[in-house]
């Protein structure tokens, strides 16, 4: 049986957060938006909006931007958490990433909590192809990443958001850790030989190497954050450590994880130009 507690979503305007909001809008749940343009405002380099984001909230979707293994992540959460205490929360449910030593000590504050918690530990976004950083060079017809052969268990955001919204509404997820995975492994090469197939367009993948990478990103002014994240999500996290499928989805929803050519072919028109 659902229930409609008072529920704050972080991150309410990125992939998951906005799924997430939307869904609980849907079921008639209570949501506050929580972003910079929210009323009330919530933003992680200003500890000063928690406590109003927070008042009056029994359960919070805690995504944290743009992602735990950046440095003050760890220790955000942790204050976070304690603030999300003080202000009488029942429950929270933190979006973390796989293979990420930083979003386990993340995972490890949350958990060490007096607050109820579910973990949804997650692989690389499909949607990444269509609503995030992958999106240009797909639509200009060649993508370049320095990842070779390592396969990924890509998960659809969708799935994110109905386990996240389940935890959030539904008993029987506290004290779970949910290991979020498609059900297969593909490569980025395999990814967009797929939405060639699909868009019947020629789009080609290069394996780049990863110090010309990173030269090659800070040429084009990207901020260093963003360069320290993508080096770090290539250089080690993308070695293997997660080449194995999860059954989180299966676990929280009891259906299958939805496949990455169900995710092409419903976004099809993305990739259409």
């Amino acid at each position: 049986m659902s229930e409609a507690l008072n529920t704050l979503v972080l991150g309410a305007t990125g992939k998951t957060g906005r799924r997430v909001a939307d869904r609980l809008d849907a079921r008639g749940v209570p949501v506050r938006r929580g972003s910079r343009s929210g009323e009330p405002p919530f933003d992680w380099e200003n500890p000063a909006t928690w406590p109003g984001a927070l008042r009056g909230m029994d359960a919070v979707y805690v995504s944290y931007f743009p992602d735990l293994a950046v440095p003050g992540a760890v220790e955000a959460v942790r204050e976070l958490s304690e603030e999300a205490r003080r202000a009488g929360v029942r429950r929270l449910v933190l979006l973390s990433g796989r293979g990420e030593t930083e979003a386990q000590a993340a995972e490890d504050v949350v958990t060490a909590g007096s607050t109820e918690w579910t973990i949804v530990r997650c692989a690389w976004f499909n949607q990444n192809f269509s609503e995030g950083y992958l999106l240009d060079p797909v639509l200009g017809g060649e993508v370049v990443l320095p990842a070779g052969a390592t396969p990924e268990p890509f998960i659809d955001v969708d799935d994110i958001a109905d386990v996240a919204v389940a935890a959030l509404t539904e008993p029987g997820h506290g004290g779970r850790l949910y290991e979020m995975t498609g059900p297969r492994l593909l490569t980025f090469a395999d990814a967009i030989g797929e939405l060639a197939t699909a868009t019947g367009r020629a789009i080609t993948y290069q394996q780049a190497e990863l110090d010309a990478y990173i030269a090659a990103m800070a040429e084009y002014e990207v901020p260093q954050d963003v360069i320290g994240l993508l080096g770090y999500l290539f250089g080690e996290v993308l070695d293997g450590r997660n080449a194995w499928v999860g059954d989180g989805v299966e676990q929280a929803l009891g259906r299958p994880a939805k496949d990455f050519s169900w995710y092409v072919k419903e976004n099809v028109d993305a990739w259409r130009v």
